[in-house]
């Protein structure tokens, strides 16, 4: 990367940024108010110098372009539930917090498309779909309290992407704010566009370091009719794994498929009592969904063969609150998990889906090897893992320990010809790892396209790319 001399936030830059949002309180300076941005859901703090909320795209673009004048780092921010890092300001400058731009949400039903500002909640996208029969598929965990923007920026994914895929497989266009404060369009509101290169898909996932999203154009698709869902019991995580392997090449398509391992289980009937087998080494959660004849045999189906793979018990839902009560548990693992320790390493490496029970035997070896209270749960049907550690971040020792225990798990899933990220991103966490799966050659040609978009590297800067030397840790910053 190119080095940089950042220019400090002082009192003629803020009284610039004032004069384009005169609005008091959407530009903060005080230490109490700077401090809430100072992290996100990953790991560290860093305070910014400057934070503004803009509601306009011209706000943006002012705001961009005054930072690029001067060599200002700019970071977008949404809900800050980033788990990598994305939106940290680790080189203090200018916040830009895009949270409480929500106005646009409008559904065309007959282009099967909605166009959205940035601070729309994603929840409040699936409710308006809805109410039109439609459906948005992209669905991250944390959809109730995530931003559209923070999504885009990210890439995110969630249970459905085993069937639908992620947030870039539903994003028709882009308006867009480059690093020099210009104002683009990608992409539009038609299914195929082949006009050009498409940048529309570059910028999705590019985690704020090439701009900042104002707009976008999503797809939409019919809702399905009807769900079904069952949960498979194993008393072996490692057959649980190859359960899932066969389902996913006899046919069927779940519309999701989660895995819980026992240390969840236990955790989750400790928070909040669901019946769940705490005996059982880990549970399986499939949906289906499609016309009802169709969901009914496949369920069916797949429940058969969990069973002749090795599964102990299979329970399908046979309404529709007992499915909602099946999903409940899955959503509760991550608040039940911060009760064991209070201090959440939580990762998503992801492998192909033949590689899934060699992963869940690496995990098991890592777990013992390190001494660490690891936890696994995710979306196993796609192979995107969530191999969570639990620890106490005041405990040096053993922060030292998740360090290698996070490390020798993203070895793992490269060697098995996986992926550091399935759908949280890269960030500042995972950036020291970019070379381990992409190489020299790779990571360089992905520089040369930040550098050519941003020469003054002031978009996210720190994420993605390491500086030299750079590596994980999680007992400084």
């Amino acid at each position: 990367m190119i080095a940089v001399a950042y220019r400090k936030v002082d009192s003629d830059i803020v009284r610039r940024v004032r004069a384009i949002i005169p609005e008091h309180k959407r530009v903060m300076t005080e230490k109490p108010d700077l401090a809430g941005y100072s992290f996100d859901g990953s790991f560290g703090t860093y305070m910014p110098e400057l934070v503004v909320q803009p509601k306009s795209t011209a706000e943006v673009a002012a705001i961009v372009k005054l930072a690029y004048d001067e060599i200002i780092p700019v970071y977008p921010r949404g809900q800050s539930t980033s788990l990598s890092g994305g939106p940290l300001p680790v080189e203090g400058g200018i916040v830009l917090d895009l949270s409480r731009w929500d106005e646009k949400l409008e559904i065309y039903p007959e282009d099967l498309i909605a166009i959205v500002s940035p601070g729309v909640l994603t929840s409040s996208i699936h409710a308006a779909a809805e109410k039109a029969g439609l459906m948005y598929p992209p669905d991250p965990s944390s959809s109730a309290v995530s931003t559209i923007g923070g999504n885009l920026a990210e890439n995110s994914g969630g249970p459905r992407g085993l069937k639908y895929g992620v947030t870039k497989d539903y994003v028709l266009g882009l308006e867009f704010v480059t690093p020099q404060g210009e104002i683009i369009r990608t992409g539009g509101r038609t299914v195929k566009n082949v006009t050009g290169y498409d940048l529309t898909k570059l910028i999705v996932g590019s985690e704020g370091t090439l701009g900042v999203i104002t707009e976008a154009t999503l797809q939409l698709i019919p809702k399905p009719p009807k769900t079904a869902t069952l949960l498979a019991i194993f008393d072996d995580i490692v057959t649980s794994g190859q359960a899932i392997s066969k389902v996913l090449t006899s046919g069927i398509l779940p519309s999701k498929m989660e895995i819980m391992d026992q240390a969840c289980i236990h955790a989750v009937e400790n928070y909040e009592p669901s019946g769940l087998p705490v005996d059982a080494e880990a549970i399986i959660l499939i949906e289906v969904d499609g016309h009802a004849r169709t969901v009914e045999e496949e369920i069916r189906e797949a429940g058969r063969i969990c069973e002749a793979i090795g599964a102990r018990k299979v329970q399908i839902a046979s309404t529709a609150a007992e499915e909602a009560n099946l999903w409940k548990a899955r959503k509760m693992v991550s608040p039940a998990i911060t009760r064991v320790k209070p201090t959440k390493i939580s990762e998503d490496a992801t492998v192909p889906r033949s590689q899934i029970p060699a992963m869940f035997a690496r995990l098991k070896a890592i777990r013992e090897k390190y001494n660490v209270n690891l936890v696994v749960f995710g979306h196993a049907g796609d192979g995107n893992l969530h191999p969570n550690i639990v620890a106490d971040k005041r405990d040096k020792e053993e922060m030292k320990r998740v360090e290698q225990a996070v490390t020798e798990i993203f070895e793992a899933a490269i060697e098995l010809g996986g992926t550091l990220s399935g759908e949280h991103g890269i960030g500042n966490m995972k950036a020291p790892f970019m070379e381990m799966e992409l190489g020299k050659t790779g990571l360089q040609m992905m520089k040369l396209i930040k550098d050519s978009w941003d020469p003054k590297n002031i978009m996210n800067p720190g994420k993605i790319f390491p500086a030299p030397g750079q590596r994980l840790n999680l007992t400084e910053g």
